[in-house]
């Protein structure tokens, strides 16, 4: 029977419903398909942030100690200020709550009051309030509760805030942490990773409506203390380093800063470093007042760009990240290419007329009139650079830029800390290159590259890595990683560290280096004075750089020490006037310190100082005798009988053969002697001025040849002192051999 319109109509229309069923459930089905297998974890992880409010705790940063255990720095206990505005029920509630919290926290009172407005159980007021604060929260929280029955409001949370015991020491060594806690400079930023720790985690509910559910619906997650370092730098030599570089810089006027580095050269453990002008670590964003004062200054559309850029001088390392020409005390590394490839040794003459003649372009030497003829120890000791010119000729440019590279000056150091530089060297280097470069100048490198490399001449010839960090442990004290010594490669034998071990040693006796000299030990080292050709900020003007490098003992040597002021505007640029003198200060204190055993000579005998005895209660009799027997001359004033009193005081130092003055009646005690002057006299006419006022003379510096002449003195001229009162008078070398 053939089907009617009617018919096919509803066979069309229920074919085309099927379909559209069969399509809209395909689609439904695929859909829900896709939505459970493909998109199931992520839609999951959706809902579960809808439904939970994730806090951070933060971690307590690990502490870092200084070689003995000293803490440099810590994480203090503090506290963050937290509100649930939620559980207010009235606007007066929130009127008590934001006049209170703004009182205690100095805060607007409004901004708090805004705060208290929003419909959320978690709110920080303020982050990193001390003890004291809390405290007045602790009470305002009380008196919430028992005078207005208010309740739960105000939570307060632990924190921490980074804290340096010693403010300005170590700066550029420590760094610094932001307001997040992340490490910004130097070992915090370095060490970042292991001083963080883990933070930990407080997950709250969420209503329908986004809004955090009161505490009680809540877990924790603790938080995980970061590791603690232990770093090779000893704060007492940190200390004395600081010291000494600081009034070297005030004495001679220097102009953009100063580093010094000390080291143990057979190690590579770096004992202090300083950047010479550093900042207050608990303060990092504050500049100078001088610094302030001229920013303030300017315009203000430049005040932005210049506090930034003092900021950035301010944080620098200039002992890694500044680039210098060395000097001389780069004559230590081409004596040792010269000596390792037997191209010289302790026979070999060179001539100096005052200059040189290289390729047309005539350089000249310190010394204008000329050294002559001099032996190759003669020519370290008097630092000449034409004959270095003549030394580095028999080097030559290819061996010359091979032992340039295996000192290390080719490559960064490695030291664990950031913002170390590159060296400055010629892409193809000419004789006149080469001439200039054998005694240090025209091509730059960093001080921690100069100290590692002068290292190899001290230790025995061996290239090691220097470091800051000696070990890092958990919480709970295990040990996470340790440093060990890297010996890098063997770069001069051990025979030729010894023989220049020796000639450096002679140069700090009686060569330039003699301003550097310490009695009672064994010091060796080299000058450096550097023209900044090119460099300079004031038209017409020469601008220089004075270092000096030195190690003690020179026999078996245990710390080596790097000097460099950068621009000194004083009497004197030279190294050996500007530097030496203060690593002798430096070196004195640190080898005192470290208990390096002393080697008199027979002259450094007499003038050593002695400890004074108790004479207090002794017939007079009795205590000059006694004096005698130690070495001392007496003077004893009074009518008395028995000593009631003594000028030095018990314990105190006095040169062998120096006077103690006993008093027998409190009259005589009384009486007072003015300090002459001691300044601009040689040895001998200083132990007469002394004896003629009654007073002692404590010697420091360069006494050791007939030039050195007394500088510094320890107690201003004219003022008034007991009568064998000790004054200390140290004494530097006029010569200028660089």
């Amino acid at each position: 029977m053939a089907k009617g319109p009617n018919q096919r109509l509803r066979q069309r229309s229920t074919l085309l419903l099927l379909t559209l069923i069969i399509l809209g459930f395909g689609a439904a089905i695929g859909r829900l398909a896709y939505l459970q297998l493909g998109m199931g974890e992520f839609l999951q992880q959706q809902a579960v942030e809808q439904q939970l409010a994730d806090t951070t705790i933060n971690a307590r940063r690990g502490t870092i100690y200084d070689r003995n255990g000293e803490v440099l720095a810590k994480s203090a206990s503090v506290w963050q200020v937290v509100l649930a505005p939620a559980y207010f029920e009235t606007e007066e509630e929130r009127r008590i709550v934001a006049k209170g919290l703004s009182e205690i926290l100095d805060l607007e009172e409004q901004s708090v009051f805004e705060k208290t407005q929003r419909n959320v159980y978690y709110v920080i007021v303020k982050r990193r309030i001390d003890s004291e604060k809390r405290e007045e929260i602790i009470k305002f929280i009380d008196k919430l509760e028992t005078e207005y029955d208010i309740k739960s409001v105000i939570t307060l949370i632990d924190d921490f805030k980074r804290y340096y015991p010693h403010n300005e020491l170590a700066s550029s060594v420590l760094g610094f942490t932001g307001s997040d806690d992340q490490g910004l400079g130097g070992i915090e930023y370095q060490y970042d990773e292991y001083l963080k720790g883990k933070a930990g985690r407080i997950i709250t509910a969420q209503n329908a409506n986004g809004t955090n559910m009161p505490f009680q619906f809540k877990q924790s997650v603790d938080a995980e203390t970061g590791n603690d370092l232990k770093l090779t730098v000893d704060a007492t030599i940190q200390a004395i380093v600081e010291k000494y570089m600081e009034k070297g810089l005030i004495d001679n006027a220097v102009e953009n800063r100063g580093a010094c580095i000390v080291m143990n050269p057979n190690t590579g453990e770096i004992l202090a470093m300083s950047t010479v002008g550093g900042y207050n670590l608990n303060k990092p964003f504050e500049l100078d007042t001088k610094i302030k004062a001229r920013i303030d200054a300017l315009p203000a559309k430049e005040q932005e760009k210049a506090t930034n850029e003092a900021l950035n001088e301010q944080w620098r390392n200039k002992a890694i990240s500044d680039i210098y020409y060395p000097g001389s005390v780069f004559k230590m590394i081409t004596s040792s290419m010269a000596l390792e490839e037997n191209l010289v040794n302790s026979r070999s003459t060179f001539s100096c007329g005052g200059s040189f003649n290289v390729m047309g372009s005539n350089i000249h030497c310190h010394k204008t009139n000329g050294h002559g003829t001099q032996s190759f120890h003669e020519a370290i000791w008097n630092s000449c650079n034409p004959a270095f010119i003549q030394i580095g000729q028999l080097i030559g440019i290819d061996k010359f830029c091979e032992y340039y590279q295996a000192f290390g000056f080719s490559e960064k150091t490695g030291i664990d800390l950031p913002g170390e530089s590159e060296d400055m060297f010629y892409d193809e280097m000419t004789l006149v290159d080469l001439a200039v470069s054998s005694f240090g100048q025209n091509f730059g490198i960093t001080p921690i590259q100069m100290i590692t490399a002068a290292s190899v001449v001290a230790n025995g010839g061996k290239l090691v890595t220097p470091h800051v960090v000696s070990q890092i442990t958990d919480a709970s004290k295990n040990v996470v990683k340790t440093t060990e010594t890297e010996i890098k490669r063997q770069v001069i034998s051990k025979g030729v560290s010894d023989e220049l071990c020796g000639v450096l040693e002679e140069n700090a006796v009686t060569g330039g280096a003699k301003n550097a000299y310490i009695a009672g030990y064994r010091v060796a080292g080299k000058t450096g004075t550097t023209e900044k050709i090119g460099l300079s900020k004031q038209e017409g003007v020469k601008d220089y750089i004075s270092s000096f490098c030195g190690f003690a003992p020179a026999e078996k040597p245990e710390v080596i020490a790097l000097i460099i002021f950068d621009t000194p505007r004083g009497d004197s640029y030279y190294g050996s006037m500007v530097a030496a003198p203060v690593f002798a200060n430096i070196m004195s204190e640190i080898l005192s310190y470290l208990e390096v055993e002393t080697q008199y000579t027979e002259a450094e005998l007499e003038q050593i100082d002695i400890s004074v005895e108790s004479f207090l209660g002794l017939k007079t009799y009795e205590a000059r005798t006694k004096a005698q027997n130690s070495g001392l001359t007496v003077s004893v004033q009074g009518d008395g009988d028995t000593v009631l009193s003594q000028i030095p005081e018990a314990g105190s130092s006095i040169p062998r053969g120096g006077n103690i003055v006993l008093y027998t009646d409190i009259q005589s005690a009384q009486e007072n002697v003015a300090v002459p002057n001691f300044i601009g006299y040689s040895l001998a006419e200083i132990m007469y001025i002394a004896s003629e006022n009654n007073i002692n003379v404590s010697v420091l510096g360069a006494t050791t040849t007939a030039e050195a002449l007394s500088t510094e003195q320890s107690i201003p001229e004219g003022e008034l002192v007991s009568p064998g009162t000790v004054v200390k008078v140290t004494f530097i070398s006029g010569g200028t051999n660089d």
